[in-house]
């Protein structure tokens, strides 16, 4: 999941207008050529690039963009009730697209992914974010590692550099501090209240961040406690934001009031909209983990999946459109566009700060990926873990109250489950 700048609510309305009107028609098309009606949740600038697929395939996007997840989510899920389900809807990997799976709501994709990992067009690891019972579904519009964003000119203002453990990185911490600069964006509570969590869990003990996500571990386990103890501490020196600024994160860094922000490589797209560039106002690099004993560092991933709905009129259409946006000339097209890094190894980063960090990322045996926790958590435990999280962030204190709230839930879930 992405949760991009959101747009005004009247988009949402608009929006709706838009694909009851664009996607009457009842009759199952087998036409690869034409215009593609694409439901999506993104303030991505979906209309540039439909220039550059009506020029390479002969298909272009009518893009209708909401405005809020939970309205974003009912109209899909309402659309499939219909004969008006979109060609291509963006959507979530993880238990998310499991439902609309179960439910045969989504169709199957793997001879595009067979294709595309046999000519080398994208990694076979991501292919198992996107396989259910042993066939893919949905194809990724991006992958996204996560990355420390920081500000060079305050960096370099206090002598500092991009720190390479979570020693280094706590130190330059105190310095911003001293200095009157909030060192680390808090992620201002829901949606974005997993972030720490994420980070800390994840970087102290890989295991335990994936036992919790499938049931094996509990949240009031000993060790979970002790990693929101660290977080609270973390708190208590005052290296957050304030979580309840309405400021976005990257206007506070422009403004010299936030050091680093923690977030996916899609991030670029939206810091360079307040006139922040690359190698010269902002660089990125990846986060330490918390216990280098790990050996590997992980790394969190998140993905932008791209599907079909099975009883699509357009269904021919989306899937061709699915195919094309995994080539290395759509996904060099798509980076220039939005700045970040191409999934696609043939594929041309559009930045020299991406081009580092994937070198970087790709060093054979130095990092481990995991998935984002919004998407590696059953829907029903993160909603009530990010209400809590938001909660800790707001008021600090004792961990186990807000960490005895998600494993209630979580409890209930897993028993459900067995």
């Amino acid at each position: 999941m992405k949760f991009r700048r959101l747009l005004p609510v009247v988009a949402m309305t608009v929006a709706a207008a838009a694909v009851l009107v664009s996607c009457s028609s009842s009759t199952t098309s087998s036409a690869t050529t034409g215009t593609l009606n694409f439901v999506n949740d993104k303030s991505w600038d979906f209309k540039s690039f439909s220039k550059v697929s009506q020029k390479d395939i002969k298909v272009s996007l009518n893009s209708s963009t909401y405005a809020d997840q939970p309205a974003f989510q009912a109209f899909v899920k309402q659309s499939f009730r219909t004969n008006k389900s979109p060609g291509l809807f963006t959507w979530h990997t993880g238990d998310q697209l499991d439902q609309l799976v179960k439910q045969n709501l989504v169709a199957d994709t793997s001879s595009i992914w067979k294709k595309a990992i046999a000519s080398g067009e994208i990694n076979k690891s991501v292919e198992d974010l996107y396989t259910i019972g042993g066939k893919q579904y949905c194809t990724p519009i991006s992958v996204d590692d996560w990355v420390m964003y920081y500000d060079k000119k305050t960096f370099a203002k206090y002598g500092l550099s991009a720190p390479t453990t979570w020693t280094e990185m706590m130190s330059d911490a105190a310095v911003l501090k001293k200095n009157g600069i909030a060192p680390f964006w808090s992620s201002g509570g829901d949606p974005w209240a997993f972030v720490w969590f994420q980070i800390l869990v994840a970087g102290t003990d890989l295991q335990l961040y994936k036992d919790l996500s499938t049931g094996k571990a509990s949240y009031t386990d000993p060790r979970v406690v002790k990693i929101m103890n660290v977080w609270l501490d973390m708190e208590k020196k005052g290296y957050f934001s304030d979580p309840g600024s309405k400021t976005a994160p990257e206007t506070q860094m422009k403004d010299g009031k936030l050091a680093m922000i923690p977030f996916g490589t899609w991030y670029a797209s939206t810091i360079d909209q307040v006139g922040l560039k690359p190698g010269t106002d902002w660089g990125v690099f990846t986060i330490p983990a918390v216990n280098p004993s790990q050996g590997k560092t992980p790394v969190a991933i998140e993905t932008a999946p791209a599907c079909v709905a099975q009883n699509s009129s357009q269904k021919a259409l989306g899937l061709k459109y699915s195919a094309w946006w995994m080539t290395s000339a759509a996904q060099t097209a798509w980076s220039k566009q939005q700045d970040n890094l191409p999934y696609n190894p043939k594929a041309t980063a559009a930045t020299q700060t991406f081009a580092d960090a994937g070198k970087e990322l790709a060093t054979p045996g130095k990092y481990e990926t995991y998935l984002r926790y919004y998407e590696a958590t059953p829907q029903v435990i993160l909603t009530e873990a990010l209400d809590e999280f938001t909660g800790f962030m707001t008021n600090p204190g004792d961990p186990m109250k807000y960490l005895e709230g998600i494993q209630k839930v979580a409890s209930t879930y897993w028993k459900s489950q067995k």
